[in-house]
């Protein structure tokens, strides 16, 4: 969250519900003590005594459990606000130092994920129109009024993990703990559909004008899929000889391919692209300029390419059309080493978001110089634009390998305790066999699988494992987060796995049976390079037939 963007009425906002917070968790623990007493009668003897001692050590715990919950919610809450703020050399030193500490996750941390993953998802489905309603009002007071992003601090990521805090105050066994988060699962859920509600009418009582959601009109009998839902990709070739050369366009055709205005304002034109609109050419060279042009400018308008990207790319739109004159193979969007570079360059740019990130920095500035000397060009060709692909290409072996070089004392360590595990000295679980017993109806049976992975789900996970290799890129639900990371060095014995963050410089050491159960959970897959360039395409397609419906 940005700082400008944390008002004063969203900062009163927090405190207001940080106070109800208690009295929310009170009733939580009534919730789960009733939900899990209900269930007692369809519980094996072990069942029976594991709840039995859960709710003897709520009912005495109570207090300081309910403790560890507001903190956390607040310490969460602090963290978002503060998460933008520019931080002292000291804060970024110490931030530094503690992302350099190394845990194994073994299967014991990849339970409490999928805990906590269930309950994530519970709440989301039970509350789910109360959660977007109140995101209306918490934009509204910020001054989001088009809800561009969600600015409610109390997410359900927010409340599962304060559960999971007040779950480690418990003075019983992990397998205990997780038995809490189990139980407390749906009640949670249902009283926060009513906290939501709740705070919605708190801030229209206090006469708080809700935002509302962009929305897009489409002309009449036409459909819009999800973004992403599709590898569809519009032939450019067919696109160029059905595209309506600039002169033969009528004045109202002109604007209405650019009926979506972008979501920031379009970069300026060079002196390039003027000059090339101007040339006289055939009617199919201005076709193909004219589909070029809709195409960058479509690009622009995708709001997965950051702005910063943007304006790198911007530079590329002159010289593009220069090369439109010269190769038709440009029309060739697989392969063509341009649009290769453009998808290239975004998706890696995606994987680190923080556009403070040093490495990050780093890539688009060796972009931007790579770009300003394929502009510098005279006469464009493919070739040059094979040596930006092979450039950049280089450029991210470079960032891999001071990545490991960063992480070689970890990767030393790791070995030797690979070694270990593999000679059998396994290490000890803190459940206590608790992870053995069944899931117990907590959570709606559409929101999670009882049943333990199949050797089928394990197989797949296995083969899934031995097709990733290092600097491959996968989404991950690690410590009650989605993450992208990237996997740095696989164990010479593929049972201990490191992966290092996208957003910052933390590294995660994975063993194989987690992965593998996280596989079957599915909470960690392989990230695919997306086709920026596809999605534009399809996009002008659209924007073409909407037009001759018109």
């Amino acid at each position: 969250m940005a700082a400008s963007l944390v008002s004063r009425a969203l900062k009163q906002f927090v405190e207001d519900e940080l106070l109800r917070a208690p009295l929310l968790f009170d009733q939580l623990v009534e919730a789960t003590t009733d939900h899990a007493r209900k269930a007692l009668p369809g519980m094996s003897p072990m069942q029976r005594s594991t709840v039995a001692d859960l709710m003897q050590s709520l009912q005495a715990q109570q207090v300081r459990l309910c403790d560890y919950f507001t903190r956390s919610l607040r310490e969460q809450v602090q963290e978002e606000f503060a998460s933008s703020e520019p931080k002292t050399q000291a804060q970024a030193q110490a931030q530094h130092e503690k992302r350099q500490k190394l845990a194994l996750v073994d299967e014991d941390v990849v339970a409490l994920d999928v805990e906590l993953s269930h309950t994530i998802e519970a709440i989301k489905s039970v509350a789910e129109y109360e959660l977007r309603e109140l995101q209306t009002y918490t934009s509204a007071l910020v001054g989001d009024m088009d809800v561009a992003r969600d600015h409610n601090p109390f997410r359900a990521e927010t409340y599962a993990r304060a559960l999971w805090a007040s779950a480690q105050a418990l003075p019983l066994s992990r397998g205990h703990q997780v038995a809490f988060m189990r139980h407390a699962c749906s009640p949670l859920a249902l009283l926060l559909r009513k906290t939501y509600a709740a705070a919605t009418s708190r801030l229209d009582t206090m006469g708080v004008e809700p935002a509302a959601y962009r929305t897009l009109i489409l002309p009449s009998g036409s459909r819009r899929g999800m973004r992403g839902e599709t590898t569809f990709s519009p032939d450019l070739y067919r696109m160029r000889e059905t595209m309506p050369a600039p002169s033969d366009m009528p004045p109202a055709a002109k604007l209405s391919y650019q009926g979506q205005a972008p979501a920031s304002p379009p970069p300026a034109r060079d002196a390039h692209h003027d000059m090339v609109r101007s040339v006289p050419t055939s009617r199919v060279d201005r076709q193909a300029i004219e589909l070029m042009s809709r195409l960058f400018e479509a690009i622009f308008a995708d709001d997965r390419v950051p702005p910063d990207v943007i304006l790198i790319l911007s530079r590329l739109q002159g010289p593009a059309l220069r090369l439109t004159l010269r190769d038709a193979s440009l029309l060739d969007q697989d392969k063509h080493p341009l649009w290769r570079f453009i998808n290239r360059l975004v998706f890696e740019a995606e994987m680190a978001p923080d556009p403070q990130d040093p490495e990050r920095v780093l890539l688009l500035k060796s972009a931007q110089a790579t770009v300003d000397q394929l502009a510098s060009e005279a006469e464009q060709n493919s070739g040059l634009y094979r040596w930006a692909l092979e450039r950049l290409e280089a450029f991210l072996r470079k960032r891999l390998t001071r990545r490991l070089a960063a992480a070689s004392s970890h990767i030393g360590a790791l070995q030797k305790l690979e070694d270990k595990l593999t000679r059998g000295n396994a290490m000890p679980s803190t459940f206590h066999g608790m992870l053995d017993v069944p899931q117990l109806d907590t959570v709606p049976a559409d929101l999670m699988d009882t049943a333990a992975p199949t050797a089928a789900q394990l197989g797949g996970g296995a083969e899934w494992l031995d097709k990733l290799n290092p600097g491959d890129w996968v989404r991950m639900f690690m410590q009650g987060r989605w993450i992208q990371a990237r996997l740095l060095w696989p164990g010479e014995r593929h049972e201990v796995w490191l992966f290092g963050d996208g957003a910052s410089d933390a590294t995660w050491a994975v063993r194989r049976s987690a992965l593998l159960m996280m596989h079957a959970e599915r909470l960690v897959k392989t990230l695919k390079q997306r086709s920026i360039v596809g999605s534009a395409a399809a996009r002008v397609q659209e924007q073409m037939a909407s037009a001759a419906a018109a």
